[in-house]
């Protein structure tokens, strides 16, 4: 029997410097990403980052060199390799682009919870997505290619060992808070596996919280001490609070200008508006701003709390008023459906009554949302508080072609060089929503009831467009995801001259929506009644009408007890001065006054920070990880 004739040590070298490439192309990658983190890497994180390049040289390289077997196992290879390096490279590019972090085991479980919208939005932005992928699909498929024509005998007992090395990367730990000291492609295959692990429900529960069904406290019997509010004691004011969604201070038009482009229709149809220029949400997530504005409290509460507090449906309801809540919202995008569903509203609309083919993530259109309420001011009773809540000014942001777009050239593009185009698609269906609640208030404005009713319009929160590395909402506290709009029109009968004077005077104050609550239940005649004394102690702020306490430190957080977040984000507002911190994007803390800096590009360090982080060290026990 003749021997084999063994591998020339050329052959051999090549094939060791295939089998190397893809762990070069990974940090290459990562190198071009981020290099100024790479360089700051210190003590153990560079033994983590070590640890991170040796495992992805054995995953893919054992799993290419399996790739070079005929049959059924080098072809499972091959598609694992191919599929399994396309995904985790071209995935984290694409992801870093956005959020100026990799996707981690941290997103992953937040986004297990989220299915449906993570889907919608990667394919609303699919054709961009795909550009990012493709580099590293025509690499790999063209690495398996080459294996297959090495002359090269592979080990016959080593064909499952590249299936085997990538199963085991879902489980092998990495160094993926901050900071980030992993391959971008070791902290996909981590985060897979966490991915993996959440849907066989083999990972902790609290790490899915979402919101629940509500039981609300009672509320006593407020009809006595709720007195008529106005001149004619015969009527009560009315309100009619309206909260969009993922509105940016910026991006419409609070105070009254007679040349606004950006939300036009309500410019004309509110000119009397009362701007609040200097409002804050105290967080950039929908379900926990809904919750702290329904319930007065900060997104710090616990879980309990939040679902046991009265809303302000119920006491307009405990004083006597007729209540309607109305949104385009899809409730059943992360259970919102079963926060509000015992709200004990008289009057109640969701996105999915008004068109069972509602959007997850931008609900119905709201023509139908218009043409709902304007239908059901009719039927109402005085005295009423009803809630609008908006959806289509969510990403990917409803534009409809027949509509007004008057911000061009415009683009559903969220790549580094298509900015400006989604900017512009932003604004457009800002103000094609727009369009819509001018609609309803004029119907209200030109009903009976218009003369006593206040309008309150606020943003649940606001939206990046690129500031400080990131693009759309959740992962910070910037101002760009926290400032919003938010104006008062009240009509001349509807205020006291005291009540007017106080809120002109104070509206150009740092506020937060914890102040729009107290308001609202100023408005409806309940906020100083001795019934609600002790749901008062708890909650977070004060009447506009009245005039305002100094300014105390406010929690800010993305990472409530009702909603769990995928990077760990919080701080504290008090006035103009701002603290956060948030993970793995910075190391440390991060401190700006908003007037003298409104892009937060200065980090201060002086005692007003130092008291704002002891505050917050106080609030949540540790620096976000």
């Amino acid at each position: 029997m003749s021997e084999v004739a063994p591998e020339p040590r050329p052959a051999l070298t090549r094939w060791y410097l295939l089998l190397g490439l893809p762990m070069l192309v990974a940090f290459t990658t990562d190198l071009l990403e981020r290099p100024t983190q790479l360089m700051g890497l210190r003590g153990w994180s560079n033994v983590w980052y070590v640890l991170a390049l040796i495992e992805s040289a054995t995953v893919w390289g054992l799993l290419l060199y399996s790739s070079a077997f005929r049959g059924w196992s080098g072809r499972v290879a091959s598609v694992l390799f191919v599929v399994g390096f396309t995904f985790a490279l071209g995935g984290q590019v694409y992801f870093f682009e956005q959020y100026r972090a990799y996707l981690s085991q941290d997103l992953a479980l937040f986004a297990a919870n989220l299915t449906d919208s993570v889907i919608n939005q990667l394919a609303a932005d699919v054709g961009h997505y795909l550009r990012v992928k493709l580099p590293f699909l025509v690499f790999s498929g063209l690495l398996v290619w080459l294996a297959h024509w090495q002359h090269f005998r592979p080990w016959n007992r080593g064909a499952l060992l590249g299936p085997l090395a990538f199963v085991a990367a879902w489980f092998i730990p990495t160094q993926y808070r901050s900071p980030q000291a992993a391959t971008p492609d070791t902290l996909y295959l981590n985060a897979l596996g966490a991915f993996v692990r959440s849907e066989l429900g083999l990972t902790d529960a609290s790490k899915n919280v979402r919101p629940g069904v509500r039981h609300a406290l009672a509320v006593p019997s407020l009809v006595e001490s709720a007195a008529p509010q106005v001149e004619n004691a015969a009527s009560r004011r009315n309100v009619f609070l309206i909260l969009t969604e993922s509105v940016r201070a910026d991006a419409a038009c609070s105070k009254l200008d007679l040349d606004c482009r950006l939300t036009p229709y309500t410019n004309v149809a509110l000119p009397e508006r009362i701007a609040l220029p200097e409002l804050r949400a105290v967080d950039s997530t929908t379900a926990i701003s809904l919750a702290v504005l329904l319930t007065g409290l900060g997104p710090n509460a616990s879980y309990e709390r939040l679902h046991e507090w009265p809303t302000l449906f119920d006491y307009a309801r405990a004083a006597g008023y007729h209540t309607a809540y109305w949104t385009s919202q899809n409730l059943f995008f992360a259970n919102s459906r079963l926060f509000v569903k015992d709200l004990g509203v008289d009057s109640m609309t969701s996105g999915t009554e008004l068109d069972p083919e509602a959007d997850i993530d931008m609900g119905a259109d709201e023509k139908l949302l218009a043409d709902k309420v304007i239908e059901r001011f009719g039927s109402l009773p005085e005295p009423f508080f009803a809630l609008v809540h908006l959806s289509a000014t969510h990403y990917p942001y409803r534009v409809s072609t027949d509509r007004p777009q008057p911000f061009q050239p415009a683009a559903l593009d969220r790549g580094p060089d298509g900015r400006v185009k989604l900017r512009n698609h932003y604004q457009n269906a800002i103000v094609q929503q727009d369009e819509q609640v001018a609609r309803m208030i004029s119907a209200l404005k030109n009903s009976p009831a218009g003369a006593r009713t206040v309008i309150v319009f606020t943003s649940d929160h606001g939206e990046a467009m690129g500031e400080h590395g990131q693009t759309g909402h959740t992962f910070s506290l910037f101002d760009e995801e926290i400032h919003v709009p938010g104006y008062i029109d009240a009509p001349a009968a509807s205020l006291t001259p005291s009540e007017r004077a106080t809120l002109l005077a104070q509206a150009g104050r740092f506020i937060v929506h914890p102040d729009l609550s107290a308001t609202v239940l100023d408005l409806l005649g309940v906020w100083q009644t001795q019934q609600t004394a002790k749901f008062r102690s708890e909650m977070l702020g004060h009447s506009l009408l009245r005039p305002l306490p100094e300014s105390a430190a406010l929690p800010l957080t993305n990472c409530a007890s009702l909603w769990t977040c995928a990077f760990e984000n919080w701080g504290a507002l008090r006035g103009p001065f701002k603290l956060i911190g948030r993970t793995p994007f910075d190391q440390g803390w991060q401190c700006f006054d908003l007037r003298s800096d409104p892009r937060e590009q200065d980090s201060l360090s002086t005692d007003e920070c130092s008291a704002l982080q002891t505050q917050t060290l106080t609030w949540f026990g540790r620096a976000p990880r």
